[in-house]
This record gives C-alpha cells, sequence and structure tokens, in this order.
C-alpha cells in the first residue's frame, strides 16, 4: 500500500511538468512550420523581385497586363466568338428601362434589371 500511495505521489508530481513539456513541444513544431512557410514565401518574393529588376521582364508584364504599346505599334483586341455574334445583348436591357426617369434611375433600374437575368 505504501509503495502505491508513493507511485501515485510520484505522478502527481511529475504529471504537470510532463503536460508543460509536450504543450511546449506542439507550440515549438508549430512555430517551426511557421518560420518554415515564412522562409519559403521569402525565398519566392526575393524571386519575384529579381525577376522585375529585369527591364524585359517588365516591358512584358506591361504590355500584357497593362496593354501597353511602344510608339509607332498598333494594338489588336479580339473579342470572343460570343461577343462578336450577338450585338444585342448589350442593348437588349436598355430597351426595357422605363421612359421618362431621370438618368440615374435610368441607371439603377438597368443594374437591377441586369442583376435579375
Amino acid at each position: 500500500m505504501a509503495l502505491a500511495v508513493v507511485l501515485f505521489l510520484l505522478a502527481l508530481t511529475l504529471a504537470p511538468p510532463t503536460q508543460r513539456y509536450f504543450a511546449q513541444r506542439a507550440q515549438i513544431s508549430a512555430l517551426q512550420a511557421q518560420v518554415d512557410s515564412n522562409t519559403e514565401a521569402l525565398k519566392q518574393a526575393a524571386g519575384d523581385l529579381q525577376k522585375w529588376q529585369d527591364p524585359h521582364y517588365v516591358k512584358s508584364q506591361a504590355r500584357e497586363r497593362l496593354h501597353f504599346i511602344l510608339p509607332g505599334e498598333r494594338q489588336y483586341i479580339v473579342t470572343t466568338p460570343d461577343e462578336a455574334s450577338n450585338p444585342q445583348a448589350t442593348t437588349a436591357v436598355s430597351k426595357d428601362l422605363p421612359a421618362g426617369l431621370p438618368w440615374y434611375k435610368r441607371l439603377i433600374s438597368s443594374i437591377t434589371e441586369t442583376g435579375a437575368q
């Protein structure tokens, strides 16, 4: 019986530090995963910065994203076949608008009508 009491007291004494140890190990693992993720993001940002320092890359991105062109060039924007074959799609809503309303009410009506379709 004395041995059981000693073992019980030993378990009671060691339980809180053991629980704190495992909780801190879990916290350390989570922080290490966060550090690894941030390191990977930093490497990717450094690669992006390296790309943006190249004038040819900047020029290509300006052409692609912003549709910039150099002086003397022509830009052509190709529409999809759905837009080109159905020009009446954009005017169908404006025919259904009520007449005699101020422009702002007609605008709200057209937005409401478009949202309902």
